[in-house]
């Protein structure tokens, strides 16, 4: 891996507090991802599942984690299965994680070779009264696509019909949702690698530019150092293009009087940053357009204090949408017959700013966190409200990754991004 070695007590304390959400006399099984083909021989860069991440930090296909809390046997209470490593593999590929290394990155100690699982689930899930499963219960998930948990599920169930199963998203959420502080230091070095790609940028963009050239010199900066690139799909939107959300063809060529929004973030360690900016082509900002950025940045700069112990996601994304009509009134983009008459279910601020404020942010771009639940200490959110003119080819978002805290502001892991416009256009001239 290109990133320093991690702590095994995030793993290790990751599992205990896992265990004791489990029904006594319970087996949980984790899968982890498919190496997803493309045409012929090809083959998607390998990602791993985030969820056998968290429990085990192992970064490897074929793997799978077996937590056992009350095996007879105290060698069987976590068991991790790996792929077995030959010559042939280690020519080819290079060579896999003995169980050694295994070991030494999951804190686990018990590792057996892949081969070796049904033999050892079998007696092992005879001992068990419930078993734990997995289903991507994500609210965006698009469950198309066939994982190794569907098809383990099925042959499990077939398996094992008389066994009382349990779902272990509900458990995911809840747990993922709070982050240790071990994992707010992996998301503030994926922040930091994130803001270096953006001063990169400052000094290079400006009229006749392509977008993709933009897209360049980012990923160039993240693998630099020790990324292995973007945590997801960049959107790199110059003019018109900044009002389509997620325009990601990146291939517009930069023009003077544009804006240039770009919805980027590096990942580190399989944790994601998840950063927008909107900057001036030109390396000035009009009248107007500095008048909806600011608009934007004090709306940010307002939910930001929002984001406190006891709040709610859907109560919050009102408060803001309460922030955003003020400042749509006072940019005369709405008036207050629009608010008088608007529809509860979709207010008059949602012509011009059509998406959520924040969601959960982790070894997931889009984390885990069920909306319902209170918001607690140690919760990672990203802030990015955003304004959008089609008819005046002005599109502005800007976005944060902040930690909750007990009591007080929460903590800007981007704190040290420009974000300012007059920053933003002192830097593009000095």
């Amino acid at each position: 891996m290109r990133y320093d070695k991690i702590d095994q007590r995030l793993f290790v304390e990751n599992r205990e507090r896992f265990i004791k959400k489990l029904k006594p006399n319970s087996i949980a099984v984790f899968n982890s991802s498919d190496i997803q083909p493309t045409n012929a021989d090809g083959t998607r860069p390998f990602k791993q599942h985030s969820d056998i991440l968290y429990l085990s930090g192992i970064d490897q296909e074929e793997t799978i984690l077996l937590i056992n809390p009350d095996a007879k046997d105290k060698a069987h209470k976590e068991v991790l299965f790996v792929r077995e490593t030959n010559e042939e593999i280690a020519i080819w590929e290079g060579a896999k994680l003995t169980k050694e290394q295994a070991r030494d990155i999951s804190g686990i100690q018990t590792v057996y070779w892949l081969s070796e699982f049904d033999r050892v689930f079998t007696a092992l899930v005879f001992e068990a009264e419930y078993i734990y499963l997995n289903t991507n219960e994500h609210l965006r998930a698009d469950t198309t696509v066939e994982t190794r948990d569907d098809r383990f599920r099925e042959r499990c169930m077939k398996q094992f019909p008389l066994h009382k199963y349990e779902r272990l998203s509900p458990i995911m959420h809840h747990l993922r949702a709070v982050k240790s502080q071990f994992e707010i230091d992996l998301l503030q070095q994926a922040c930091d690698i994130t803001e270096k790609g953006f001063r990169r940028l400052l000094d290079f963009v400006k009229p006749g530019v392509w977008e993709y050239q933009v897209e360049a010199e980012l990923v160039h900066e993240f693998l630099y150092n020790r990324s292995k690139g973007f945590a997801y799909e960049p959107i790199i939107a110059s003019g018109y293009n900044a009002c389509v959300l997620h325009y990601v063809e990146n291939n517009k060529e930069c023009k003077d009087g544009d804006l240039l929004l770009m919805d980027v973030g590096a990942e580190y360690a399989n944790y994601a940053a998840d950063m927008t900016r909107t900057i001036p082509v030109s390396g000035r900002f009009t009248d107007r357009q500095k008048a909806v950025y600011n608009a934007v940045l004090r709306v940010m700069k307002g939910a930001m204090d929002m984001l406190v112990p006891g709040n709610t996601i859907d109560e919050y994304h009102k408060e803001v949408g309460e922030l955003m009509t003020k400042e749509l009134l006072d940019l005369k983009l709405i008036d207050k017959t629009d608010v008088q008459n608007q529809n509860p279910a979709w207010p008059a601020y949602k012509k011009y700013f059509m998406h959520g404020t924040s969601h959960h942010l982790g070894l997931d771009v889009h984390d885990y966190g069920n909306k319902y639940m209170k918001m607690e200490a140690g919760m990672v959110f990203t802030v990015e409200p955003g304004i959008y003119i089609p008819g005046e080819s002005i599109g502005i978002r800007l976005e944060n990754d902040v930690v909750v805290q007990k009591e007080g502001k929460v903590v800007d892991l981007m704190a040290n991004i420009p974000i300012e416009a007059d920053e933003i256009e002192a830097l593009m001239n000095k």
